[in-house]
C-alpha cells in the first residue's frame, strides 16, 4: 500500500515537472518570439513609470500578447528596474526580448520629437527634430541659432508659414517657449518633450565656451561659481530637462572626461613622453585642435610625440591662439608675426615641451591617439587642401608642401 502511494506521488511529481517544463518553455517562447506587432508604433515611457504600467500600455497596442510574461521576463533577465524614460520605435513582429532591450538600453533609437542645444566651437544653436511616421525616423524640422531660423531644403515650409516666422519677436536660440511658438507655426501635431532635452557639446570647444553657452541656456537653473579645469569637460551628448542645474549638468561632464582619462591612460604603450594623464590631456587638446579628420588623429599624434622625444619645440599655432584669448572666444584672423615670437607660457614656437594647461576640450578619439600614437617618422605637416594634412619627415619636403598650400590659399583668395 505505501510503496502504492509513493509510485502515484512520484508520477504526479513527474508529471507535475514535465508540465512546468511545458509551461516554461512556451513562456520562454513566448518572450522571445515574434510579437503581435502588426506595424511599427512609437512607444513612450513617462519619467517615473513602472514596469507593470508599460506592460499594460504594451498590451493595450498590441504589442505584446502577456503583460504577466513581460514582467517574469524583465525580472528574470534583471532589468525591471532599468527602465529608461523616453519614445522608442518598436519595429514590425518585435519579440517581448527586443522591447526590453529598446526601452532599457541608452543608446536605443528614439522616436519622440526633440530639442537638441548644440554648444559648437563657433557656434551655438538650438535644434528641433520631429518623428516622422513615414520613415519611422527622427527628421530635421528646424534650426535656430544667432543668424534666426533655417530650415532643412526638403523641408522648406510654405510662405505663409515663413511670413509668420519672421513676424515672432525676442527669438532667442537658447529660449523653449520661443522655440515652441515656431514648432507649433510650422507643424501643429509635432509634441515637443521639454521635459527631456540633449545638450550635446563639439569636440575642441573651450570650457569658457561651455560654461558661456550654458549659462545662456535658459531652460537651465542655477549658478556657475568658477570654471573647471581646462580641457576636463568630455565632448558628447547629455540628456537633461527643463530647471536642472547647470553646476549638476557641468559636474556629469567632468566626471565622464575623468572616466575616459583614467581608462585611456591605463590603455596607453609604453615609452610616450608624456608622464602624467594630466600632460596626456594636454596633448590630446593640441591634437583635438589641430585635425577634425578621424583618420588622421594618430598620425598626428605621432609628429608632436616624435618631437617631444627629439627634443624638439611643438610650434603649432592653436597653442599660440589659446595664449591670446585663453579660451574667451575664437581670434577671428590669421597670427600675427609679432604673435608668433611672443613670449607666453602656450607659444610653442617659443617654449619647449607642452603647454601649462589644455587648450580645449578633447574628445576620447584624440585621447586616445595621444596615449596610443601611429608609430611614423614624421616630424612635420601642414594644410593640403582638402581638409587634410601632408605630411613631411625633413624640413626641405615640408617647405614644399607648405608651398603647395600656399598656392592652394591664393587660388582660392583669386576665385
Amino acid at each position: 500500500m505505501g510503496r502504492h502511494i509513493a509510485a502515484n506521488a512520484l508520477t504526479l511529481i513527474i508529471v507535475g515537472l514535465v508540465l512546468l517544463g511545458g509551461v516554461l518553455g512556451w513562456a520562454q517562447r513566448e518572450f522571445s518570439g515574434e510579437g503581435p506587432l502588426e506595424s511599427a508604433m512609437c512607444l513612450r515611457v513617462d519619467r517615473g513609470s513602472t514596469l507593470l504600467a508599460v506592460s499594460r500600455d504594451l498590451e493595450a497596442h498590441g504589442a505584446i500578447s502577456s503583460g504577466t510574461i513581460f514582467r517574469i521576463g524583465a525580472r528574470y533577465t534583471e532589468k525591471a528596474d532599468q527602465l529608461r524614460f523616453g519614445s522608442y520605435i518598436l519595429p514590425e513582429g518585435a519579440s517581448m526580448q527586443q522591447i526590453l532591450e529598446t526601452i532599457t538600453t541608452p543608446s536605443a533609437e528614439e522616436c519622440a520629437d526633440e530639442i537638441i542645444y548644440r554648444i559648437g566651437v563657433t557656434t551655438v544653436r538650438m535644434d528641433v527634430r520631429v518623428f516622422d511616421d513615414a520613415t519611422q525616423r527622427a527628421v530635421p524640422l528646424l534650426s535656430v541659432g544667432s543668424g534666426g531660423v533655417a530650415f532643412p531644403e526638403a523641408a522648406q515650409p510654405a510662405e505663409e508659414v515663413l511670413q509668420a516666422v519672421r513676424a515672432v519677436e525676442d527669438l532667442r536660440e537658447t529660449d523653449l517657449d520661443t522655440i515652441r511658438e515656431i514648432v507649433r507655426l510650422v507643424r501643429p501635431n509635432a509634441s515637443i518633450d521639454e521635459g527631456r532635452i540633449q545638450v550635446v557639446v563639439a569636440e575642441g570647444t573651450t570650457v569658457w565656451q561651455v560654461v558661456e553657452a550654458l549659462n545662456r541656456a535658459e531652460f537651465l537653473t542655477g549658478e556657475v561659481s568658477g570654471l573647471p579645469p581646462e580641457g576636463l569637460l568630455a565632448p558628447g551628448s547629455y540628456e537633461t530637462r527643463r530647471g536642472a542645474e547647470r553646476a549638476a549638468l557641468l559636474a556629469e561632464m567632468q566626471a565622464r572626461q575623468e572616466r575616459i582619462l583614467a581608462q585611456l591612460w591605463d590603455q596607453r604603450v609604453g615609452g610616450l613622453p608624456v608622464s602624467t594623464p594630466e600632460e596626456a590631456l594636454i596633448l590630446a587638446s593640441i591634437i583635438e585642435k589641430e585635425t577634425s579628420v578621424p583618420d588622421e588623429r594618430g598620425k598626428v599624434a605621432s609628429v608632436f610625440v616624435n618631437r617631444l622625444r627629439l627634443p624638439m619645440r611643438l610650434q603649432t599655432d592653436p597653442t599660440v591662439i589659446y595664449g591670446i584669448t585663453l579660451g574667451r572666444g575664437t581670434l577671428g584672423r590669421g597670427l600675427r608675426q609679432s604673435e608668433l615670437r611672443g613670449a607666453t607660457p602656450y607659444n610653442t614656437y617659443v617654449i619647449d615641451g607642452l603647454p601649462p594647461t589644455p587648450i580645449a576640450n578633447p574628445g576620447r578619439a584624440s585621447i586616445a591617439a595621444a596615449l596610443n600614437p601611429d608609430d611614423t617618422p614624421y616630424l612635420y605637416f601642414v594644410a593640403d587642401g582638402t581638409g587634410g594634412h601632408a605630411f613631411a619627415t625633413n624640413l626641405a619636403d615640408h617647405n614644399r608642401n607648405v608651398a603647395r598650400w600656399r598656392q592652394i590659399e591664393a587660388e582660392r583668395r583669386g576665385n
